[in-house]
């Protein structure tokens, strides 16, 4: 009898370390895939594949924060084409995830980036009667993020964007931005993430915003 409870154990033991093999493998590949999606349409049926995953693994938080984040970058590329009125939707979508992945990961810096950026896609979509609201709800959640984790580069990559490209008038600056993305791009080069799974995103794109100040 204990030979056979011993060996369903092992049986048990290696379908779930199959199973957590194969969740890493799908996983890797679909974060990948973040680099090379350019249009809305690849960033949407990104994030349909993450909620897939999301729907399968429901302990687990990273498939449903890249849900998010894929609507995030999708939003973002909408607002560079000038479609504004499509900010709400993609937002809302974003919100669902987020709250999923906030439910089994609490208190996560990372969550709460997203969060903000979520925030400054409906305040993009008419800044001068939703700042009051949903920007002033982006700043608590910049520093909610920033107070978990102060050595977190996407925050200070944000910080760097939102000020880099705030009108003077309103208290934004270019020097200030980009001394922020200095320091941002500092922080990626000592940044390690937990596991290969979490968030690493952030650091060609503040490469990038120095290399415009060196090509000047």
């Amino acid at each position: 009898m204990k030979k056979y409870i011993l060996s369903f154990a092992l049986a048990c033991m290696s379908l779930l370390s199959f199973a957590q093999a194969n969740y890493e493998k799908v996983m890797t590949e679909k974060i990948a895939k973040i680099e090379t999606c350019k249009t809305p349409e690849d960033f949407q049926a990104l994030a349909n594949d993450f909620q897939r995953i999301a729907e399968k693994e429901t302990t687990k938080w990273l498939p449903n924060y890249y849900a998010a984040f894929a609507y995030i970058q999708k939003g973002r590329v909408l607002m560079r084409e000038g479609k504004m009125q499509e900010l709400d939707a993609v937002a809302d979508q974003s919100q669902k995830f987020i709250d999923a992945a906030e439910s089994v990961e609490k208190e996560n810096s990372e969550i709460h980036l997203l969060q903000k950026m979520v925030y400054s896609l409906k305040m993009m979509v008419n800044p001068q009667e939703r700042y009051m609201t949903f920007g002033m709800k982006a700043q608590e959640e910049l520093n909610k993020a920033e107070k978990l984790n102060p050595y977190n580069p996407r925050v200070t990559l944000i910080k760097a964007e939102d000020i880099y490209f705030t009108p003077e008038q309103y208290g934004g600056s270019k020097t200030k931005g980009m001394e922020l993305f200095k320091a941002a791009l500092e922080k990626f080069n000592s940044f390690k993430p937990k596991t290969s799974l979490e968030p690493n995103w952030g650091k060609e794109e503040a490469a990038y915003f120095i290399g415009l100040e060196k090509a000047k």
